[in-house]
């Protein structure tokens, strides 16, 4: 019988630094120091936390192991696919801005997006994964069915938790037990002054 975990693998001290460099990022891009902010979100996009993210989501992944059980997976399923607006507003009144099963800060696709449009050189965005931003990829923020919606997990707030990217992509259709992983809900959301950068998007 193997150990359960409560996430794939433990975050590496980068990724705070990343997030302070973010955080510092907006901060001086709210005070119009544009070109400090440019160089704090260079300075985020860290190689070492691009590969702590893809060590977790990638095919080849060592740190995800899935033992399959097709039963689990006939149950007939919810047609929506995605929360709703109230739903996700209460996820985030309970969550805030950190991951559920790792609890690293994360950020809005929203928030991406306006900064990157503000700052395409320093926060880039293309279409493979070796092409993205390290930190905002990585603190990618996902609604996660705790019982996946292929196993007929429900769009309730009991079923969903917010995660990072690498957690939820590393999660993919699979069940807590199928993963070996802790149920998050066991456990207190992370406490903290992190907003997600939404500040940014509402001065």
């Amino acid at each position: 019988m193997r150990n359960k975990r409560r996430c794939f693998r433990e975050p590496i001290p980068e990724i705070y630094d990343a997030a302070r460099y973010l955080d510092a990022a907006v901060s001086a891009h709210l005070n119009g120091l544009y070109e400090t902010a440019e160089n704090l979100f260079r300075l985020a996009n860290d190689p070492k936390v691009w590969s702590w993210t893809d060590s977790i989501w990638g095919k080849n992944s060592n740190y995800v192991e899935v033992r399959r059980q097709p039963v689990l997976h006939i149950t007939p399923r919810e047609k929506a696919r995605m929360p709703d607006a109230a739903t996700k507003k209460a996820l985030h009144e309970r969550d805030g801005y950190h991951c559920r099963f790792c609890g690293i800060p994360v950020i809005h696709a929203k928030v991406r997006t306006f900064l990157q449009k503000m700052y395409p050189d320093a926060i880039p965005w293309g279409t493979t994964n070796k092409q993205q931003h390290a930190a905002f990829q990585c603190m990618w923020l996902q609604y996660d069915h705790v019982l996946p919606h292929s196993a007929g997990g429900e769009n309730t707030l009991d079923n969903l938790v917010i995660t990072c990217a690498a957690c939820n992509f590393g999660k993919m259709e699979f069940t807590l037990e199928e993963l070996g992983l802790f149920d998050p809900r066991n456990y207190e959301p992370v406490k903290s002054l992190w907003d997600g950068l939404v500040r940014v998007m509402k001065a």
